[in-house]
């Protein structure tokens, strides 16, 4: 389904005779470059309580692609998250993200939450500590986003899924990696290029005071062969109040893709254990 807010659209996938149900519900948030289409592997396999929604994040898949760089600032998402939950009628929900939409989903639960039931983190950090970090990542993000204007998609999605952090991807089936290089060229150039401006990692800044006045319990994933993200997750874990760091064995940054089983499982135990 198509929402509009504040005249962008924005694509949903979700079983709409379900939206007025008193099923919990449970929303997954896509990684840059990624759409709503990568999660519905787990849509059927969540315990029947839930229900489950994905959101094509601004700039991705068959959501709007502004030109207007202030659309995709993290104030400026946590507000299109928010209006599009109280569309869907959603007083509160279960937020689930990987990587980028990891980011968004911890953004959103700092600010609101009271919104927030239960928070599934994927390969996720909170942001940079220095100011002289935060400077470096956006010097960083700003020369990519110029890749994808001046080199067009396809190039960049060839250079994006030959970094080191994506080399595990490699194992995967012929077919599938196909098919994920495939729905990744759906993107625009604009929405990729000011994802990279306006989200990027030096423009957090996620303050969690708030989010631990609250006994909100919050899963961390991250997989093994991703060492940079698993060794920050080991200590992100301790700014909870109440957290639990998986590790899924054999895996790099994208543990959903690379292995759909052990992911699936890990978050039903968690569901399990609090709803």
């Amino acid at each position: 389904m198509i929402i509009e807010i504040d005249s962008l659209q924005f694509n949903i996938l979700v079983d709409e005779e379900k939206l007025n149900s008193e099923k919990i519900p449970i929303i997954f948030l896509h990684g840059f470059t990624g759409s709503s289409n990568d999660w519905q592997f787990i849509f059927d396999k969540l315990p029947e309580k839930f229900l489950p929604a994905a959101i094509d994040l601004i700039g991705h898949g068959k959501s709007s692609s502004p030109v207007e760089l202030d659309y995709y600032s993290p104030l400026a998402i946590t507000n299109q998250l928010n209006n599009i939950f109280t569309k869907l009628g959603f007083e509160k929900v279960l937020l689930c993200g990987y990587s980028m939409g990891g980011r968004a989903a911890l953004n959103f639960a700092a600010q609101f939450p009271y919104k927030i039931s239960a928070l599934i983190l994927e390969s996720v950090s909170k942001g940079l500590s220095t100011e002289e970090e935060k400077t470096e990542r956006l010097k960083n993000d700003f020369a990519l986003a110029e890749k994808i204007k001046n080199e067009g998609i396809d190039n960049f999605i060839n250079y994006w899924m030959n970094i080191p952090l994506f080399g595990s991807l490699k194992k995967l089936p012929e077919e599938k990696y196909k098919s994920i290089i495939k729905s990744k060229l759906n993107n625009s150039v604009a929405g990729l290029s000011n994802s990279l401006r306006g989200f990027s990692t030096g423009n957090m800044n996620i303050d969690l005071k708030e989010f631990n006045k609250y006994d909100i319990p919050v899963l961390l994933i991250t997989g093994r062969l991703d060492e940079k993200f698993t060794n920050i997750n080991k200590s992100f874990v301790k700014e909870f109040k109440n957290a639990k760091h998986e590790i899924i064995k054999n895996v790099g940054h994208n543990s959903h893709i690379e292995n759909e089983g052990e992911f699936i499982s890990i978050v039903n135990k968690f569901l399990q254990n609090y709803f």
